[in-house]
């Protein structure tokens, strides 16, 4: 008896940042997409908690309880009251430590698939709180499609998508920490006023009308100039895309995964080829968005 889920890897269209709070987050306007990248979390029924991983870059993934797949199965057993053995398996296809949310999307499905096992009965809404204990990214992976996230960024409004959008991701020769990006966003920002982080207007409009070039003359990153400081050698891949006929180009999240918007399946065939033969990255993925959150796709039958 197992449970599946599949959970997308997400690009952020808008990421603004305000000033360090005095917690140490950053408010944050974080435009989500969900993309068609996926990672399959099997939970079964164990003598006690284990993860497993395979798939591309799988022995990056740490196998102890500071997964957040096991993270996300102990928290719901905790509230339940549940002794939380059970093996996990994650079976990875989004780019590990690549500001895709690999490792938020594993924390979704593990827990979705948990409460399914369990028939722990946890509400959307119970789950989307467990979420956001877990992690900034973890409720959107739940959700899915189109969301703007504030606050951590974990504080979610569903958007309207009028169609759909051909992407492609280039994955860079080494990672970037995610504190670390945020570390040197507050040095850079030293001396400046930080505004108050603003959903885009224009950029929501170009999601709902599902307008590709509207969208790409309104994406943005905060964090951009970060993670270039600290990965210059990203400002390559970025103008390798933009000169193949990317309609936008820019660091995924807090990187070092980057992002290319395209008009058509045709164009980003011919982005990725030009990525893949540049010398500028370690693997490229070609995927569309929206994309539908964590979603079961086996559950057991023994009810």
């Amino acid at each position: 008896m197992s449970v599946t889920v599949r959970v997308p890897a997400k690009v952020n269209v808008q990421l603004a940042v305000g000033a360090a709070r005095p917690d140490g987050f950053h408010d944050l306007a974080n435009v989500f997409l969900a993309v068609g990248l996926y990672d399959e979390v099997t939970v079964t029924p164990a003598d006690e908690l284990t993860v497993t991983c395979e798939g591309p870059d799988a022995a990056e993934v740490p196998l102890d309880r500071t997964n957040l797949a096991a993270r996300a199965a102990l928290a719901l057993a905790e509230r339940r009251g549940i002794e939380p053995a059970v093996h996990i398996h994650i079976a990875k296809d989004i780019p590990v430590a690549g500001g895709m949310a690999g490792g938020s999307a594993d924390g979704a499905g593990a827990l979705l698939a948990c409460n399914e096992l369990w028939h722990a009965g946890a509400s959307r809404a119970e789950l989307l709180a467990i979420c956001a204990e877990l992690g900034s990214d973890v409720p959107f992976s739940l959700v899915g499609g189109a969301a703007l996230g504030i606050g951590r960024g974990e504080q979610l409004t569903v958007l309207e998508t009028g169609g759909t959008f051909h992407w492609v991701f280039a994955m860079a020769g080494r990672g970037l920490s995610t504190p670390a990006v945020f570390r040197e966003f507050d040095r850079l920002a030293e001396g400046h006023e930080i505004p108050e982080p603003v959903a885009s207007r224009d950029l929501l409009d170009a999601l709902a009308k599902g307008d590709a070039d509207a969208l790409a003359a309104a994406v943005s990153n905060d964090l951009q100039p970060a993670a270039l400081s600290l990965f210059p050698e990203l400002a390559d891949t970025l103008a390798t895309g933009r000169a193949a006929g990317a309609l936008a180009a820019l660091v995924s999240g807090s990187g070092p995964t980057t992002a290319f918007l395209a008009r058509d399946p045709e164009t980003a065939t011919k982005i990725a080829d030009a990525l893949r033969t540049s010398g500028t990255c370690r693997t490229v993925r070609t995927a569309t968005s929206p994309a539908p959150g964590a979603t079961l796709t086996h559950q057991p039958t023994d009810r």
